[in-house]
C-alpha cells in the first residue's frame, strides 16, 4: 500500500493499541497544511479517557514507530500530532508504484457483486440531454468498481414494455420493417414514436388494432412478441451508435428490461397480500410502508397491482430486487437514477425489506443524479420546450470542440482524419468530463463555452496535459516506459507531486465505496495542477545533469500513466497528440 494516508493511519493505529489498548479507534488523518499530515485522534479520545488532549498526543507519539517514513514528527497546539514524510521514503514509494502495472491500487480485501443500474433509455424513443448523466455516471462508477476488484454487472433496465408498443408494433406493420420509415427507430426514434401516436390519434381504426396488439403483447402471443422482438432490435441499433460514440461500456447482454419480470408480477402481488404487508384500497392493491406520508399526514401508498388490474413500475422494480437477491446473490446494488426518484426509490426499498426480499447485508442504493439545466437556471430543453436529442447534443460539442482545438497550438500540422478523431475525442471527452466532475447528486448548468475550454477543471485540460507529457518523450527520443528512474526529490516542486501521485488508489476506491466520480476527477485535476507547477519549476530534457534529468523523466512517465488511467476509469480518451 502506498498511500501514505492509510500507511500512517495503520502506525498510529499500533501505536493506540500500544499506549492506550486502542487499536481500533480512527486515528483520523488529515493532510495539514503544517505538514504532510495530521493525526487529530487526541482530541476525541481525551474525552473519552478524561485526560488532556496532549498528554494522549504525547504518549502515542512515544509509541510511534515511523521512523522509516516520516522525517519529523511533532505536537501542535491542544493535542495535534503534525507528521512530515521523508522525502527518501516518498521517492521509494513513487518508483514501486511506477514498476507495478496496477499503479499500486490495491484490489480489495473484500470483493462483493454489484449492480450498477444506469442508463435505461425507453426502446423506439430517442434518448436525450437527461439520459446523459445517468449513462455516463453510471458508466464510469462500474468502471471503478471493477478495477478496484469488485464483481461487477451492469444493468441497463430499459422500459420496453408496456401499452405503447401495441400502435408501436402496428406502424411497423403498417409501413414495413424494411421502409424508410421504419430506418427511424435506427436514426430518429422520436419520429417513429410520434408517427405512431398521430396514427392512434386520428385513425380510429388503428388505435383499435393497437388495444388489441397489447392484449395480445400481454399475453405473450408468439407472432407479437415476435414484432415486438424486431422492433427492439431495430432500437438497439440506435443505442449502439449513442452508446459507441460516447465510448460507454454497456453491450446488448447488459439489457435487461421491464420485460424480463413481466411474468413475475402476479407472484410479488400474490406473496405481498398473503404475508398482510399489501391491502386492497380504493380497488387497488397497495402497500403503505411505514414512515411515509402526505402533506396532508395521511399514509403514502406503494401501489402494486392498479384498480384495473395494470402493474406499474413499483411492481416491477421489487421484482427487479427479489430476483437479484434470489439469483444473482448480490452484495450490493446502485441505482443511477434522476434525483425525482429518490422517494419512489425510498419506498420501494422499505417495501423491499417489509417482504424479506432485501435482507441485511445487501446494500441497496440510490445514486441520485441532478438535473442538467440551461443557461436561464431551467431544465436544459429547446426553445420549443422539447428535452433536447442527445444525438445533436453531441454533433455540437464535437464541433465546438474543433473551433476551441483549432486555437490550440500545435507541435506539427495534423491530418484531417487524425484531427478528426482528436477533435471527436476532445468533444466527447468535454460533455462527459462536465457530468463526472460535478457532485452527481447537484445540478450544473450545461456550457459548452465553460466545458470545451482548455483551461480549468474541464476534460481538455486533462486531455491536454496527458498529450503535452507525450510531447516531451517525443522530443527526447525515448518512450514512456523506457523511463526508470531511479526517483531522487530535491525540488519542493518534485515532491509535491510525487506525494499527489501517492494518492491514486486512495481515489480510486474512496471513488467507488461512494459512487462519486467526481472524487476521482478532483484527485486528476490536482494531480494535473502539481505536474504544472513541477512542468514550470523542474526542466526535465534540460535538467542540470543525467540524474536529475532520469529521475525528472520518471516522474513525467509515471504522472502520465496516472492520468490516463485516471481518465480511463472516467471513460474519457486520451489522444496521443493535441
Amino acid at each position: 500500500m502506498s498511500d501514505p494516508q492509510h500507511v500512517l493511519a495503520a502506525r498510529v493505529q499500533a501505536a493506540l493499541g500500544a499506549a492506550f489498548g486502542e487499536p481500533d479507534a480512527d486515528p483520523v488523518i488529515r493532510p495539514s497544511q503544517f505538514a504532510d499530515f495530521q493525526a487529530n485522534v487526541a482530541l476525541p479520545l481525551a474525552k473519552k479517557l478524561g485526560r488532556k488532549p496532549r498528554d494522549i498526543a504525547t504518549e502515542i507519539v512515544a509509541r510511534l514507530d515511523v521512523s522509516d517514513v516520516c522525517e519529523k514528527v511533532e505536537i501542535s497546539g491542544p493535542g495535534f500530532i503534525n507528521l512530515t514524510l521523508s522525502a527518501g521514503w516518498i521517492a521509494g514509494q513513487a518508483e514501486a508504484m511506477y514498476g507495478d502495472e496496477r499503479l499500486a491500487v490495491e484490489k480489495t480485501g473484500a470483493p462483493q457483486t454489484t449492480i450498477v443500474e444506469y442508463s435505461s433509455p425507453n426502446i423506439a424513443k430517442e434518448m436525450h440531454v437527461g439520459h446523459l448523466r445517468t449513462t455516463i455516471v453510471g458508466d464510469a462508477i462500474a468502471r471503478v468498481l471493477e478495477f478496484a476488484g469488485h464483481h461487477v454487472i451492469r444493468d441497463n433496465h430499459v422500459g420496453d414494455w408496456g401499452t405503447p408498443y401495441g400502435m408501436l408494433i402496428e406502424l411497423l406493420l403498417d409501413v414495413g420493417e424494411g421502409s424508410e420509415e421504419a430506418k427511424l427507430l435506427e436514426t430518429d426514434p422520436n419520429a417513429f414514436y410520434q408517427s405512431a401516436r398521430e396514427h392512434f390519434g386520428s385513425d380510429p381504426e388503428f388505435a383499435q388494432r393497437s388495444r388489441e396488439r397489447v392484449v395480445k403483447l400481454q399475453a405473450h402471443d408468439p407472432d407479437t412478441i415476435r414484432h415486438w422482438e424486431r422492433l427492439v432490435e431495430l432500437s438497439k441499433i440506435y443505442l449502439h451508435k449513442v452508446y459507441g460514440r460516447l465510448g460507454v461500456t454497456l453491450t446488448d447482454d447488459d439489457i435487461r428490461g421491464e420485460s424480463f419480470y413481466d411474468d413475475m408480477l402476479g407472484d410479488i402481488a400474490d406473496e405481498l397480500r398473503a404475508k398482510g404487508i399489501a391491502v386492497i384500497s380504493d380497488g387497488a392493491l397497495c402497500v403503505f410502508p411505514p414512515g411515509f406520508t402526505g402533506r396532508d399526514g395521511d399514509p403514502l401508498p406503494v401501489i402494486i397491482r392498479k384498480s384495473d388490474g395494470g402493474y406499474n413500475y413499483s411492481t416491477s422494480d421489487l421484482a427487479t430486487i427479489r430476483y437479484r437477491v434470489d439469483k444473482i446473490n448480490v452484495d450490493r446494488m446502485i441505482y443511477v437514477v434522476g434525483s425525482q426518484q429518490a422517494l419512489h426509490f425510498q419506498m420501494v426499498f422499505a417495501v423491499a425489506r417489509m417482504a424479506g426480499w432485501l435482507p441485511e447485508g445487501v446494500s441497496a442504493e440510490h445514486a441520485q443524479i441532478g438535473n442538467v439545466l440551461g443557461p436561464d437556471g431551467k431544465i436544459f430543453r429547446t426553445r420549443s420546450g422539447k428535452s433536447i436529442k442527445l444525438t445533436e447534443l453531441l454533433d455540437e460539442a464535437v464541433e465546438r470542440a474543433g473551433a476551441a482545438f483549432d486555437e490550440v497550438p500545435h507541435d506539427e500540422p495534423f491530418d484531417e482524419e487524425t484531427r478528426r478523431q482528436v477533435v471527436e475525442a476532445v468533444g466527447m471527452g468535454a460533455v462527459k468530463y462536465a457530468d463526472l466532475s460535478t457532485a452527481r447528486g447537484s445540478e450544473y448548468v450545461f456550457d459548452f463555452d465553460r466545458m470545451i475550454s482548455f483551461r480549468g477543471n474541464t476534460g481538455p485540460y486533462l486531455q491536454y496535459a496527458t498529450a503535452r507529457i507525450r510531447s516531451i518523450f517525443r522530443k527526447g527520443g525515448l518512450a514512456p516506459d523506457e523511463a526508470t528512474g531511479p526517483i531522487a526529490l530535491g525540488h519542493d516542486a518534485e515532491r509535491a507531486l510525487a506525494l499527489h501521485l501517492l494518492g491514486f488508489g486512495a481515489a480510486v476506491h474512496q471513488t467507488g465505496e461512494t459512487a462519486e466520480p467526481h472524487r476521482l476527477c478532483a484527485y486528476l485535476f490536482e494531480l494535473a495542477a502539481a505536474y504544472t507547477t513541477f512542468y514550470e519549476n523542474c526542466p526535465v530534457l534540460k535538467a542540470p545533469d543525467e540524474a536529475t534529468k532520469a529521475s525528472r523523466l520518471a516522474l513525467c512517465a509515471l504522472t502520465l500513466r496516472t492520468l490516463v488511467k485516471g481518465l480511463e476509469l472516467l471513460g474519457v480518451a486520451t489522444p496521443e497528440r493535441m
